[in-house]
């Protein structure tokens, strides 16, 4: 009975303090991520005040936001929209993986870590948070905007190479045998392309079955369906966030559309509970000792993760501003890098990868926002006075104007996409 109510205590203070921390990110039009993170940091261990009866709903209420975050992601899109965007956008993969996965690689060696660990923290650098960036694409207004399918290809991508590195990082890390990581590896393939298959085939099956003209009957047939095949995909080694994507694709018309309004609280809630989540597992301790390697390589990623968004938007006919924008969304790292040092810390590889993975997450989760809110402002201005010192002098006033693109990129940052 009394933990019972401890627990009601603690949670309710959490719940609470979620909503007066987006109360004011909200009047100081920012995105609320970062002061999520920061509550769960100081109530965490090591923290001011470790909070425990509550910790493990908190854990299970983080994986469900993830999971909504993702699905309200996939619900914006059909599933020929993600299969055009992959096709087209799959040379922006390989150029992501490289740039971003390179730096974590060579500071392992740097630091004396050995190939495994390597491998490791190049996984931990490469990729991009699914769930803080689709909370950014949403508290600043972009699902619609002609980047952002740019910007779901990519993370699409990067979550489907999961189904491969994943495996294969976990084979490395126990040591197990070719025959064993080959099997592990090809049930993860083979489970990843079964589910984009029928999204792709039967999502209008899907939909029929699971439309309904009763909200409360919609919302349970939905939020059961995606919790069970994120389950069933992680189970098999498939990213929990790659089947609650899938699902979101696969369903459309007027189901997708109410899916929507009716899941919309239910993932601010949980999205909320998943950044604090994070921030709570952070021991503010461990962090200064690895904190220049970690900046340091925070630095380089997100200049690399920058101009991977800039090169991918480009290549897509998406204006400068689009562009810069893409690229600065990009940044924040998340989920899959905490995963990833996850098992590294339980084989024992190295004692201090796990508290670099965490600052350098860490730093770029509250980064990230940061930077997909102000880089193209930023970008835009900067190309501005760089116009005017190298401008001829044309006469009294005429450096008094500001430089504008012109009317075609302007209009075509205007358009927005979405379903049909």
């Amino acid at each position: 009975m009394h933990s019972s109510a401890v627990f009601l205590i603690e949670f309710g203070a959490i719940i609470l303090g979620l909503g007066l921390l987006g109360r004011l990110a909200a009047r100081l039009s920012f995105s609320p991520i970062p002061l999520y993170l920061l509550a769960g940091l100081a109530f965490g261990e090591g923290g001011l005040l470790p909070l425990g009866a509550s910790e493990e709903f908190v854990a299970i209420g983080a994986e469900i936001g993830v999971v909504l975050l993702l699905l309200m992601l996939g619900l914006e899109y059909t599933a020929s929209d993600l299969v055009s965007n992959l096709r087209t956008q799959y040379p922006a993969g390989l150029v992501d993986a490289t740039l971003n996965a390179l730096p974590g690689a060579v500071m392992a060696l740097l630091l004396g870590w050995g190939p495994i660990a390597a491998v490791v923290l190049a996984g931990i650098t490469w990729i991009s948070s699914s769930g803080v960036i689709a909370k950014v694409l949403g508290d600043l207004g972009r699902i619609g905007n002609r980047e952002t399918p740019v910007i779901l290809s990519i993370l699409v991508l990067e979550d489907l190479s999961m189904a491969v590195y994943l495996p294969v990082v976990t084979a490395l890390l126990a040591g197990t045998g070719l025959a064993a990581g080959s099997v592990t590896l090809a049930v993860a393939l083979g489970v990843a392309g079964l589910v984009l298959l029928l999204a792709v085939r039967f999502g209008r099956h899907i939909s029929r079955f699971v439309s309904s003209d009763d909200p409360e009957k919609l919302l349970l047939v939905v939020l059961g369906l995606t919790l069970l095949v994120a389950g069933v995909a992680q189970q098999l080694q498939v990213s929990a966030a790659v089947g609650a994507f899938l699902v979101g694709i696969a369903l459309s018309g007027e189901v997708a559309e109410g899916a929507h309004n009716l899941l919309a609280p239910l993932r601010d809630l949980f999205a909320a509970v998943f950044f604090v989540f994070f921030g709570l597992h952070t021991d503010p301790a461990s962090i200064p000792p690895v904190l220049l390697p970690a900046l340091a390589l925070a630095v380089v990623t997100t200049l690399t993760k920058i101009a991977t968004g800039y090169w991918a938007a480009r290549r897509a006919g998406i204006s400068s501003k689009g562009r810069w924008r893409a690229g600065g969304t990009l940044v924040a790292r998340g989920e899959f890098s905490i995963v990833i040092a996850g098992l590294a810390v339980t084989s024992g590889i190295d004692s201090d990868l796990g508290p670099l993975a965490t600052a350098y997450v860490l730093i770029l989760v509250v980064l990230g926002p940061l930077t997909a809110r102000y880089t193209e402002p930023l970008a835009t201005r900067l190309a501005a006075l760089g116009g005017r010192r190298t401008a001829p002098d044309a006469g009294p006033g005429a450096g008094d104007a500001p430089l504008t693109e012109d009317a075609g990129p302007a209009l075509r940052d205007q358009d927005t996409v979405g379903r049909p």
